[in-house]
């Protein structure tokens, strides 16, 4: 495509400021991709999480602010499967 004196070039995706943006409007992909983030950081801080030196109330705090919104950013704009969804509250 050519606007003015510059081209663009088709693509099927790109990553725009860290969500990945399809041809075909589906999100599935990024929510795939969002879970597998979650579970990383999840298992990189598990030994933090199975302490017993911290309480309960904070390893929630922990998961709430720093894991969950990994899995969650940008889900305002998300169009949600009840499949989809299941797998979110899941996790």
């Amino acid at each position: 495509m050519r606007i003015d004196n510059s081209a663009f070039e088709r693509v099927e995706e790109f990553k725009y400021l860290g969500t990945t943006v399809t041809n075909k409007s589906s999100i599935v992909e990024e929510i795939k991709s969002r879970l597998r983030s979650g579970n990383a950081f999840y298992h990189s801080v598990q030994k933090l999480l199975s302490s017993r030196l911290l309480s309960k109330n904070l390893k929630i705090k922990i998961y709430r602010t720093i894991i969950l919104p990994v899995v969650l950013y940008g889900c305002e704009t998300w169009s949600l499967t009840q499949q989809v969804e299941k797998k979110l509250r899941v996790f």
